[in-house]
C-alpha cells in the first residue's frame, strides 16, 4: 500500500516537472514570431496540448511507471486549463461546461496525432498542424516548418533514455526553424 501512495507521489512530481517544461517550451517567443502561432488563448492551447501530447506518446507503452507519469502529466495539465479559465474570469457555472469542451478537444487532438505520427510521410500531420496551429491554415512554408519541428521532437524523446524522462526531463530540441 505504502509503496502505491509513494509511486503515485513520485509520479507526481515527475509529472509537474514534465509539465514545468511543456510551459517553458510552448512559451518560447519563436513559435509566434518565426513560425506565426497565432499568440492567442487558441494558439497557446495548441501548442500545450502538442507539446503534452508529445510526451504522452513518447511514455505510451512503456510500462506501469511512465503511464502513472503520463497519468499524472495529462492531470496537472488538465488543472491547469481549469486553473487558466478561473484566472481569466470564466465563472463557476460556465467553467465545467468549458472544460468538458477542452477535454473533448484535446482528446480529438491526441488521437489525431497518434494517427498522423504513425504515418511515415508528413501529410496527415502537415494538415493536423494546419488546422489546428494557425488561425487560417498557415502558410505552407510555416506550416513545414512546425511539422518538422514536431518530427525533430518525437525524435529526440524517442532517443531520450525512459529513465531521464521518468525523471522529469524533456530535452527539447532546437526550435529554430
Amino acid at each position: 500500500m505504502f509503496q502505491s501512495l509513494f509511486r503515485q507521489r513520485g509520479s507526481r512530481i515527475v509529472g509537474q516537472r514534465l509539465y514545468d517544461s511543456v510551459v517553458e517550451r510552448a512559451r518560447q517567443p519563436l513559435f509566434y514570431t518565426e513560425f506565426a502561432v497565432s499568440d492567442t488563448v487558441e494558439g497557446r492551447f495548441e501548442l500545450y496540448s502538442l507539446h503534452v501530447i508529445l510526451l504522452l506518446h513518447r511514455l505510451k507503452g512503456e510500462g506501469a511507471q511512465a503511464a502513472e507519469t503520463a497519468q499524472a502529466l495529462f492531470d496537472i495539465f488538465i488543472s491547469q486549463l481549469d486553473h487558466a479559465l478561473r484566472e481569466i474570469g470564466v465563472g463557476d457555472l460556465s467553467v465545467a461546461k468549458k472544460m468538458r469542451k477542452l477535454g473533448e478537444a484535446f482528446y480529438g487532438r491526441a488521437k489525431a496525432y497518434d494517427a498522423a505520427l504513425a504515418d511515415p510521410s508528413d501529410a496527415e500531420l502537415a494538415a493536423l498542424i494546419g488546422r489546428t496551429a494557425f488561425e487560417s491554415e498557415g502558410d505552407a512554408a510555416r506550416v513545414a516548418a512546425l511539422t518538422a519541428y514536431v518530427r525533430k521532437v518525437v525524435a529526440a524523446l524517442a532517443a531520450e533514455p525512459l529513465e531521464t524522462v521518468l525523471d522529469g526531463r524533456a530535452d527539447w530540441p532546437d526550435l529554430a526553424p
